[in-house]
């Protein structure tokens, strides 16, 4: 097979850099939060940031965000989704960067919280995020916007909680995610409709004598809902 010269094919062409940034939402049953460090290097060298960095010759997008996020933060074995491609001319001081954001919605017991400071980087409250540097802000706003139209039809709530869990509980973490008080007993009645959880006889007695019942998310019924074009919107 004839070997073509891409450096002829491809001369004159301009090199254009490629960066990763990850999105890194956590939950810590009460609050929503999110992952930033401090950039390494300049321009905005100490600025908080967004977990990322460039992708080398012998990545794929995929792998390059989750070794960035390791050589970060220390986490790995994180499931990440591609959110959206960032690419205007200056949106970088340093050169022209074009950048594919990726996020993830984690429990945050399920990893080392401390080990995440050893790297320099800190969960910021969501309600709390510092301004971020170049266009990190926006992406953090595509996410959450992605993200709760992710919730409409898919069950995301329910791998953040124990595999037991209270009505208030599943409630803390939609209101996290929409970043809006909803109605408790509205919450609890379109919940319910859905017919996904099974109660059990087990109570939750942490916030009061009399407790609340203890739910299970079962999968089939989940199946069975979707199959029937049903949606998560509450």
């Amino acid at each position: 097979m004839h070997k073509i010269n891409t450096s002829i094919l491809y001369s004159g062409q301009e090199k254009i850099l490629l960066a990763v940034d990850c999105i890194i939402f956590g939950f810590d049953s009460h609050k929503l939060k999110l992952l930033l460090f401090k950039r390494k290097v300049e321009p905005l060298k100490g600025e908080w940031s967004l977990i990322g960095s460039f992708v080398n010759n012998q990545q794929t997008l995929q792998d390059a965000a989750k070794e960035i996020l390791y050589k970060s933060t220390g986490l790995s074995n994180v499931y990440l989704d591609e959110l959206k491609t960032y690419s205007k001319l200056d949106r970088d001081p340093g050169e022209r960067v074009i950048s594919v954001a990726y996020f993830s919605l984690i429990r945050i017991n399920e990893f080392d919280i401390e080990n995440v400071e050893k790297y320099d980087a800190h969960w910021f409250d969501f309600d709390n995020i510092p301004n971020l540097i170049l266009d990190h802000n926006e992406m953090v706003k595509d996410a959450i916007s992605k993200l709760r139209s992710k919730a409409i039809y898919q069950p995301i709530g329910f791998e953040l909680l124990p595999e037991k869990f209270t009505i208030p509980q599943l409630q803390i973490l939609y209101e996290c995610v929409y970043q809006q008080k909803l109605d408790d007993r509205n919450f609890r009645k379109k919940i319910l409709s859905f017919d996904i959880l099974t109660k059990t006889t087990e109570k939750d007695k942490s916030g009061s004598k009399k407790g609340a019942f203890l739910y299970m998310f079962d999968n089939e019924k989940y199946k069975e809902f979707v199959a029937k074009g049903n949606n998560f919107e509450l």
